[in-house]
């Protein structure tokens, strides 16, 4: 168990020094939103509900839920989406 934790700790430092982003090395969703009307997650699962004024995507960490108008999702590969619309409002739900 103590050598678990060495190992994290010096993992966490060679990041650190080499500045390497967060949401490289983790599954934590990165979420970058372009004023009311692009919305971008990076770290994603999959699309649990497309909707055009909901759309809920799942990650590793909970669910990102998108509320808004004329939403659609414009690009989406194994690494990123792009949702574009008016966005209203993003709420999460945390995995238990």
């Amino acid at each position: 168990m103590k050598r678990g934790k060495e190992l994290k700790k010096r993992f966490s430092k060679i990041n650190e020094f080499l500045e390497i982003p967060e949401e490289v090395i983790t599954d934590k969703p990165k979420i970058t939103i372009l004023g009311f009307e692009e919305l971008v997650i990076e770290n994603y699962k999959n699309i649990l509900e497309y909707e055009e004024v909901f759309i809920k995507v799942n990650t590793y960490i909970g669910a990102i839920n998108i509320n808004g108008f004329n939403l659609k999702l414009i690009q989406m590969n194994a690494e990123d989406l792009m949702i574009t619309g008016t966005i209203d409002s993003i709420d999460f739900e945390a995995n238990e």
